[in-house]
């Protein structure tokens, strides 16, 4: 079902995230706090998700060399 042409736009889950930008959880929270990383979406009343091409467009954002 999913294409290459929209497989940017699944939804994504935390530990996903977490390997992809290689930031810890609390890390990640932190930054959505401060307005510094693409704030969850409400998936369910107990679950949540990322757009993969936001986290994408994020990671592509951030200086090279950049750890935080």
């Amino acid at each position: 079902m999913t294409t290459d042409a929209n497989s940017s736009d699944r939804m994504i889950k935390l530990p996903e995230v977490i390997s992809m930008t290689g930031l810890s959880r609390s890390s990640i929270y932190l930054l959505i706090k401060k307005g510094n990383f693409p704030p969850q979406i409400k998936l369910s009343t107990r679950s949540s998700g990322w757009l993969s091409k936001e986290i994408n467009s994020w990671l592509e954002s951030r200086p090279r060399g950049s750890q935080n």
